[in-house]
Parts: C-alpha cells; sequence; structure tokens
C-alpha cells in the first residue's frame, strides 16, 4: 500500500490488519505523519517514484492499493511538474513493479479532479472525463495507463473516486489541499479561514471510515475488475462559506472569513453519485458532516495546532497566482 502514513491509507490499513491481513505499505511522509501508522505494518519509508523500491516492496503482494498522491488540484496548475510527477511517474512506478511481481489486483484511488465540469451534477462514472488542471488530468492518465497495462498483462483492476475525505489523522499543517482542516487549524489559532472567490463553490465531503469500508470491499471482491466507483456521499452538498460556519459554530468562532481571488480552474460544482458505490458495495454513509468535523476539531485540539508547512515550491508565478501561497499567508 503506498501512502500508509496518510488519512486514507492508514486506516485502510488497519482495517485490513483487523481483517487478518498481513499490511506492507511505504510513505515520503510529505502527505502524512509517522504516527499514523499501525506498528503491524510493515512499513518503508521511500517514495514510489522509485521504482526499485517498489519492486523491492510489492514482493508477494497479492493485492497493491495505490493511496499515495500530492492531491495539490489547485497547485497543480502553479506547480505542474511538481504534482504531475507525483502522480503520473510515481503511479506508473507502482503500477509495473506490481505487474512485475505477479500481483493479483491494483486498486488505484483516483479523484473528482477526473470529471472537471460538467453538464450536471451529481457526476456519474459514465461521464466522459474533462479534467481541467494538471491534477485532474494526470489521475485520469493514470487511469488510461493501468487499464491499457492491465489487459496487456493480465493484472486485474478497480479504479475509485473518493472525493473530499475528512477526519482525525489528517495532515492539517498543509495550505495547498484539504479545506476543512485548513480552515481548523487556522480558527483554533484564532486566525480567519482564507476563503477562495465568493465562496459559493459547492461540495460533499466524506468521513474516511465510509470510505475505507468499501475500500476494503473493493480489493477482496469478486467480479470489480475493470470499474470505476465513486465513493462519497452524494447528498448534504454545501458552499465552502457554509463549510466555514459549520466549523466556526463548532468551536464557537467568530467568524469573519477573508476572501481572496478564485483560483484559476477551480470547478464551482462538484458532487459524485454513489449510486454505483451502494449497488455494487452496499455503500451506506454513517457519519455526516457534522460529526466527521467535531472529530476533526477533536483530533487536531488534541495534536496541537501547527504552523503551515510550505513543502512544494511554485514553479509558475504570475498576477494569478494565489496570495495565499505567494505571500505565505496561511
Amino acid at each position: 500500500m503506498s501512502g500508509v502514513a496518510g488519512l486514507v491509507g492508514s486506516h485502510l490499513a488497519d482495517a485490513l490488519i483487523e481483517a487478518g491481513h498481513d499490511v506492507v505499505g511505504c510513505d515520503n511522509l510529505t502527505g502524512g505523519y509517522l504516527d499514523n501508522v499501525a506498528g503491524q505494518v510493515e512499513f518503508h519509508e521511500c517514495d514510489v517514484v522509485d521504482l526499485e523500491s517498489m519492486v523491492k516492496i510489492t514482493r508477494g503482494c497479492e493485492l497493491v492499493y495505490h493511496c499515495a498522491a500530492t492531491a495539490y488540484e489547485g497547485l497543480s496548475v502553479f506547480s505542474p511538474h511538481f504534482v504531475t510527477k507525483n502522480i503520473v511517474q510515481a503511479s506508473v512506478s507502482l503500477i509495473t513493479a506490481a505487474i512485475s511481481n505477479g500481483a493479483g489486483r491494483f486498486v488505484f484511488c483516483s479523484s473528482m479532479a477526473r470529471y472537471g465540469t460538467q453538464d450536471r451534477v451529481p457526476f456519474t462514472e459514465d461521464m466522459m472525463p474533462q479534467p481541467q488542471d494538471p491534477y485532474g488530468i494526470a489521475k485520469y492518465s493514470v487511469e488510461l495507463l493501468l487499464r491499457n497495462l492491465c489487459q496487456v498483462h493480465g493484472m486485474e483492476y478497480v479504479v475509485v473516486v473518493p472525493h473530499n475525505i475528512i477526519g482525525p489523522r489528517q495532515k492539517y499543517d498543509d495550505p495547498y489541499r484539504s479545506v476543512a482542516s485548513i480552515m481548523i487549524n487556522l480558527m483554533l489559532q484564532s486566525r480567519q479561514p482564507i476563503i477562495y472567490g465568493d465562496g459559493t463553490q459547492k461540495r460533499c465531503f466524506s468521513f474516511v471510515q465510509d470510505v475505507v469500508d468499501p475500500l476494503v470491499k473493493v480489493g477482496t471482491s469478486a467480479g470489480l475488475s475493470g470499474e470505476i466507483i465513486n465513493l462519497g456521499p452524494d447528498d448534504d452538498f454545501i458552499t465552502i462559506n457554509e463549510l466555514a460556519a459549520k466549523i466556526a459554530q463548532i468551536i464557537e468562532f467568530d467568524l469573519d472569513p477573508l476572501y481572496v481571488s478564485a483560483r484559476p480552474q477551480e470547478v464551482h460544482l462538484a458532487n459524485c453519485s454513489a449510486d454505483k458505490a451502494r449497488a455494487l458495495l452496499d455503500y451506506a454513509p454513517r457519519v455526516d458532516l457534522e460529526s466527521g468535523l467535531r472529530s476533526m476539531v477533536g483530533y487536531i485540539q488534541a495534536k496541537g495546532v501547527k504552523p503551515f508547512e510550505y513543502q512544494a515550491e511554485l514553479e509558475i508565478t504570475t498576477s494569478m497566482t494565489p496570495r495565499t501561497w505567494k505571500d505565505r499567508l496561511f
């Protein structure tokens, strides 16, 4: 499993261990925390881009989950080399290693960014992808590469599309992704959240365990090879303004957001249908948004707030580059 120190990877590893599986995991710790990794995991601190390392650690693995990603959709417009290297090249390394070692199935965590802007929401899996930023293009490219290589070499594969996942263990000192954790970290420091555009962009948010449970089924259930499956709720579709208000209410924070210019290429309405997941995986979310946000607030309070770490360098700086990153406003 790649990304085993991250939000999804660490919880997924726990679930697989509880189900009786042996788990080998890797992470370079740019998107996760080492203390997220269970002691029962055979852990390797390495980068998925490194093919030699991937061949070594996937030896003997029957099932491979690819959860690692620099999920920097907005940043990808301004750091396209960094982001696409860590999506496309990293994914090809792991796919190649899995095939060469005879793995039976490969589960790829794609992104809602694959859909781009569509004529309607929620997005369904039969829609033609129209990614509109380098991150989304990279994720969709990996899907095509995975399908091609698996068809040639006979490895089963499933593409899952988890989206806007929240929950304990999420990296909350990253200024480039995960709007809910950024807002919580700021408000707990008595700082106002920063909102791009007018805040009317709409999203749904998935609690991590409601994604992990179907992910286990995706890896272990027969008859799913070649499927693309959205994972996440399609109700409680809310604006970023409403999200900020919910978090402020939980924290009892006097909300007065700072609004900055909209990010280029940001999709305004992004929501995925869960109908296919319901049909194939008995998908049924158990944690509502407010409960999920409360668990995140508790987690960050317990660990302690952190300053934001600007780990990625801006490769393109123009008048369109968000001030949040150019001037390090977080």
